[in-house]
């Protein structure tokens, strides 16, 4: 799977980045884009490809020593040796299939639920809340624009000041707009889109005065 930092090029971070400083310039919301290459390890799925391949390989030994027997011959491998072999059998071909789900990403999101990667999704994102201190500005207007390229998912976090100026709802809505962007457009495209989009509502809503500092970098933030 390609990283973040290989979808997004040099102008399509630039384009993303003169979008922040445009709706900032109207707004004293601080706005924090973010993209991400994954946001969960999912050991868990790759155990699983492995343990079915270990189970079909299990069946393969089992179909080929299947009504065989050794006794009165000379040579013939023992039952201890069958064991002996299947055990490793079964051990190569686990390791073989967690090896090829990970790296091949789309047999491991096959077997990852679909809830396990939206719960990692939101808790990755709530993460960078905190720690790209989007929830630490002085006015409490910060908004997370967050993308999770593997899991195709998509977060939109407010502060306390967006989601009082603007309802609970604008934050979802900013996201499902988001992810039909994406659906239909390139990652930057989408991210500008829907910056420009905030950007209309909150310049009524949280107007930009002489004041206003600028706390955050306007800069995207690339996660690979």
């Amino acid at each position: 799977m390609r990283r973040a930092s290989e979808i997004i090029n040099a102008e399509q971070r630039s384009r993303i980045e003169s979008a922040v400083s445009a709706a900032e310039s109207k707004t004293c919301c601080e706005i924090v884009p973010v993209v991400a290459t994954v946001s969960g390890r999912y050991d868990r799925a790759e155990d699983l490809v492995g343990l079915w391949c270990a189970v079909l390989g299990g069946v393969g030994v089992f179909l080929t020593f299947s009504g065989h027997t050794d006794a009165g011959r000379w040579g013939g491998i023992p039952i201890w040796g069958q064991v002996v072999f299947l055990a490793i059998v079964l051990l190569l071909c686990f390791v073989a299939g967690a090896t090829l789900a990970d790296r091949l990403h789309a047999l491991r999101r096959l077997f990852t639920p679909r809830q396990q990667m939206k719960e990692e999704v939101n808790l990755r994102a709530r993460e960078l809340f905190f720690d790209r201190r989007v929830h630490h500005t002085a006015g409490a207007s910060g908004l997370l624009i967050f993308v999770s390229l593997y899991e195709r998912m998509a977060v939109v976090l407010g502060d306390r000041s967006v989601v009082g100026a603007l309802g609970p709802t604008f934050c979802e809505d900013l996201c499902q707009r988001l992810t039909t962007s994406l659906r239909n457009e390139d990652v930057a495209a989408a991210i500008c889109d829907t910056i420009h989009h905030a950007a209309a509502s909150l310049e009524s809503a949280l107007p930009r005065t002489a004041g206003d500092v600028n706390e955050l970098p306007d800069t995207l933030v690339l996660l690979d």
